[in-house]
């Protein structure tokens, strides 16, 4: 095939399809929902809780039927290596009454794993959610250039250092979610207009990325790219990696722009260059005093090896480990270990290292024993999820109620995709 049919393909990948029976709509609306009002603070919490509250019923009423679903067992399998670690931190926690909260308050995330898991389960669905989750970014995105070019966005003025678009100044993770998001609108614009979708979105989604500040968020954009260029799709691979090196170009010409026009972003970009100075002083600066916390974080792992300090515990013996002369400590001291595996080994100890790492083999195993057309479909998610976990990063914080939310639903969401089977296979997706 050549290139030319290949992307006539990949336009007309997502072939037009009956409107979704009213049973089958309104369990995606939901799950579209908990992302479509991360935003707005805790409201994204509210159709989370529809997604629990349907999952007892399920639990309650045909028990039968949703433990045998291969996605429900899977859902629990991978729930059980994020919280029993978490559960075992708490038997000896720095902070009891903080752990045990939050162990209580994770039973959501695996209840409504098992809800998207049992009730996402036809191709017409996840089309519909990817389509629905695509639009959503589209939108966010178009919000944050209008914010770049004229100060205001749905989000509010542009109040901080960096662009903070629909998320507003005091929430300033819109580069990290955009950047892990980024997968589905590539796919969906690939889906619908072939390259020129991948190339227009891509360079809209690098110059909000790289206004937005995150440097942790570039480094996941970066790795999006790459896991694209991978496996394009039907778009033979040499003409997706001259799509990915026009992205590049346009992002160093944004970021020159930035770097002359923001002092901000000059910042951010003459810190990130102190990394080749190599020595402690020079890398602590570039990584915004994170040496200082992870330096902190291998002692906090020393003293509690085993099950750690207890999840969110991290914050309240954090000067206890501290190294001397730790600026930090005049600002109330550091609130996680950010990144993500000390983050694992501080608050949930070896328990926890092992429990993420089984989580990682079961996906991984499950993934392969699974037809290849599977994994095709589940691309953008497993894309998404393995870009925001690459440990060679800094993070959020995983456990926190925000971030451990968003992880959930891209895992909960990727769970159910992997066991969904199309009738109707993409003719540009592997076979089996």
């Amino acid at each position: 095939m050549s290139a030319a049919s290949g992307e006539k393909v990949a336009a007309s990948s997502l072939p037009a399809e009956p409107p979704l029976p009213l049973a089958q709509l309104l369990p995606v609306v939901v799950i579209w929902l908990v992302l479509a009002l991360l935003p707005v603070g805790r409201m994204s919490e509210l159709p989370m809780l529809v997604g629990v509250v349907t999952a007892l019923v399920l639990l309650v009423r045909q028990p039968g039927t949703a433990l045998n679903l291969p996605a429900v067992r899977l859902a629990l399998l991978l729930f059980a290596c994020y919280w029993l670690p978490a559960l075992a931190s708490a038997l000896d926690a720095v902070d009891p009454g903080k752990t045990w909260g939050q162990v209580a308050s994770q039973l959501r995330f695996g209840l409504f794993s098992i809800f998207v898991a049992a009730t996402l389960r036809s191709v017409g669905q996840w089309r519909w959610l990817l389509r629905a989750s695509a639009l959503l970014v589209a939108l966010w995105l178009i919000d944050a250039w209008v914010q770049a070019l004229t100060g205001t966005s749905l989000g509010g003025s542009l109040d901080s250092d960096r662009l903070s678009g629909i998320f507003g100044a005091d929430n300033l993770k819109l580069g990290g979610v955009l950047a892990a998001l980024s997968p589905l609108l590539l796919v969906w614009m690939q889906s619908r207009f072939g390259l020129k979708g991948v190339l227009v979105s891509a360079l809209a989604l690098s110059g909000v990325i790289l206004l937005a500040g995150s440097r942790a968020a570039w480094l996941v954009w970066l790795l999006v790219l790459v896991g694209w260029c991978w496996r394009p799709g039907a778009i033979d691979r040499r003409r997706a990696l001259a799509v990915v090196g026009a992205v590049i170009l346009a992002g160093l010409a944004v970021g020159y722009g930035a770097y002359q026009w923001s002092p901000e972003f000059a910042q951010r970009i003459e810190r990130t260059v102190h990394l080749a100075r190599g020595d402690a002083a020079g890398v602590d600066h570039a990584l915004a005093g994170r040496l200082n916390i992870w330096q902190a974080s291998v002692e906090m792992v020393r003293a509690h090896p085993v099950n750690g300090v207890g999840v969110r515990g991290f914050r309240q013996v954090y000067a206890d480990y501290a190294v001397d002369g730790d600026w930090l400590l005049d600002q109330g001291g550091a609130f996680h270990a950010h990144q993500l595996v000390l983050e694992v080994a501080t608050e949930t100890g070896a328990i926890g290292v092992l429990g993420w790492l089984a989580g990682l083999v079961i996906v991984w195993r499950t993934a392969r024993r699974l037809p290849a057309a599977a994994r095709w479909q589940a691309r953008p998610v497993l894309l998404a999820l393995a870009a925001m976990c690459f440990p060679l990063n800094t993070h959020y914080a995983f456990y926190s109620s925000w971030w451990g939310l968003f992880f959930w639903w891209l895992l909960a969401v990727a769970v159910a995709v992997l066991h969904v089977r199309d009738e109707h296979p993409n003719p540009g997706a592997p076979g089996r």
